[in-house]
């Protein structure tokens, strides 16, 4: 006992010295601050490939930031260019792009990018505790949305890797781009007596200058036509990225323990002229 009550002033001490441990929060910054990759999970496609998700946070509560593709963002091993965004927008963006990969890939893929001095690199991997449920959520059935471009009868794409069009436009001069967009409207549990949810969020995923467009949440129509106009202020070859979110919620929605439905990407290659 006397070993006992020996110690007991010790760990009190020992307490109480804990309690006067303060760290302070981060101070919230509008620009200056570093871009980090992120590796969300993999997915298997219909034809045996494998698709390796990545987004971002950017610290930056403000700040966009644009890093060409290159020394400072890249992957390895190469190519450097594997469809990334080189336009980081504020906070935390979830399943932005995805890599194809063979069947028997099992190496990694290292995203790294440099911003304000200080590079971050994030490898992508088929390691089985990682793969996702992108393409149907095993709890309820829920598939992405379906983006197709062109025209309601177009090549149809679901999931984060989505789907992809092109066009041209001029310098200041208002720009139309239509989409469609179809989801099966399978809900949540959790979303038992609200109506269902469904919607496009426009985006500057590439590009040299300034991008406006009027609407980045068009209405999707009857018909599951949305328009949405946009303009560019400098010659160049841009990306747009669209998102086709449902039941599952938005951008911000983080999925947790292999739930990564439902969301789809499509991306607009456009080259504007003078």
């Amino acid at each position: 006992m006397a070993g006992l009550a020996a110690l007991l002033p010790l760990a009190a001490a020992s307490g109480a010295a804990a309690q006067d441990v303060r760290v302070d929060a981060p101070i919230p910054h509008v620009r200056g601050q570093s871009v980090s990759p992120s590796f969300e999970g993999w997915y298997r496609n219909p034809d045996g490939t494998r698709s390796l998700v990545f987004g971002y946070f950017n610290r930056n509560y403000g700040e966009r930031l644009d890093v060409p593709v290159g020394p400072g963002n890249r992957f390895e091993p190469g190519p450097a260019d594997r469809g990334q965004p080189t336009h980081f927008l504020p906070r935390r963006q979830t399943g932005v792009f995805a890599v194809v990969v063979p069947a028997g890939f099992e190496g990694r893929l290292t995203w790294a990018l440099t911003a304000y001095g200080e590079t971050i690199a994030i490898p992508g991997h088929v390691r089985p505790e990682w793969e996702i449920d992108a393409l149907e959520e095993v709890t309820s059935g829920n598939r992405p949305p379906v983006l197709r471009f062109g025209s309601p009868d177009g090549e149809p794409g679901q999931g984060q890797y989505g789907v992809r069009s092109s066009a041209r436009a001029v310098v200041s001069e208002p720009a139309a781009i239509t989409v469609w967009a179809a989801d099966d409207g399978v809900r949540k549990a959790r979303a038992a007596g609200r109506p269902t949810r469904f919607g496009l969020v426009w985006s500057k995923y590439r590009g040299p200058g300034a991008v406006v467009f009027d609407n980045t949440e068009p209405e999707v129509g009857e018909a599951g036509r949305a328009v949405t106009t946009v303009t560019f202020d400098t010659p160049g070859r841009y990306v747009l990225r669209v998102l086709a979110w449902d039941d599952s919620g938005g951008q911000a929605a983080i999925m947790a323990g292999g739930f990564f439905c439902c969301w789809t990407n499509g991306y607009v290659t456009v080259d504007v002229e003078e």
